[in-house]
């Protein structure tokens, strides 16, 4: 008898998990941030999807920015309903600015190789990874998931030129573009303009009752 057959494990390879990570400041969090969770979750097959709030992100070191715990439970009560959405504070309990390699990293670390890692972004950040931190260590970490926005392009040639391997890491949602962004929900709430039908019912009620962008 071949001295395999008594390792299972050498025949049957469990499938790598399919985990989705999408990042933010959620200042509120909102049904767009909803609606393209599913659309990763739905057309890539993902196993989970993690909201990750940014405690201090690099590019908005000088913005205010509403309390990391009310971001927090807003993303909690967001998700609430969705039993594949993750909250995560992997960008919370550490120091300093948070940069997605960084995130990635840790992930990597923390579930690690037989995970597959998707990071969720939009068209405009992919159109600026250059940017970014260590964009090369990013694209070997994690695939990128891009979904479109209203009046961006990337172009691919001169991002694949500057970082090669790019596009076969990159997949692209086939999503209605999104026009939600949260600077628009805050200076509703200060115009005391209704949300509601662009937050979740809980978010709404929440940022009501802590009197939240009233600033």
């Amino acid at each position: 008898m071949d001295s395999k057959s008594h390792h299972p494990s050498s025949q049957f390879q469990l499938p790598p998990y399919k985990l989705g990570v999408l990042g933010g400041t959620f200042d509120p969090p909102h049904n767009g941030h909803l609606l393209i969770a599913e659309q990763a979750l739905t057309q890539l097959g993902l196993d989970q999807v993690l909201f990750a709030p940014t405690r201090l992100p690099p590019h908005k070191i000088n913005n205010h920015i509403t309390a990391i715990e009310h971001r927090l439970e807003m993303v909690r009560l967001a998700i609430a309903d969705h039993p594949q959405f993750v909250l995560s504070r992997i960008d919370v309990d550490r120091p300093g600015p948070t940069y997605t390699v960084d995130t990635m990293r840790l992930l990597r670390e923390q579930y690690g190789g037989n995970t597959e890692l998707y990071f969720i972004m939009g068209m405009d950040s992919l159109a600026n990874l250059l940017t970014w931190r260590a964009p090369e260590q990013l694209i070997r970490l994690c695939k990128l998931v891009v979904f479109q926005r209203p009046g961006f392009h990337a172009d691919l040639d001169t991002l694949e030129k500057q970082l090669p391997g790019l596009r076969q890491r990159v997949r692209f949602l086939s999503n209605p573009m999104l026009d939600i962004a949260a600077s628009d929900l805050q200076r509703r709430v200060r115009a005391g303009e209704p949300i509601d039908h662009l937050v979740p019912p809980a978010v709404a009620r929440y940022i009501q009752e802590h009197g939240l962008y009233k600033d």
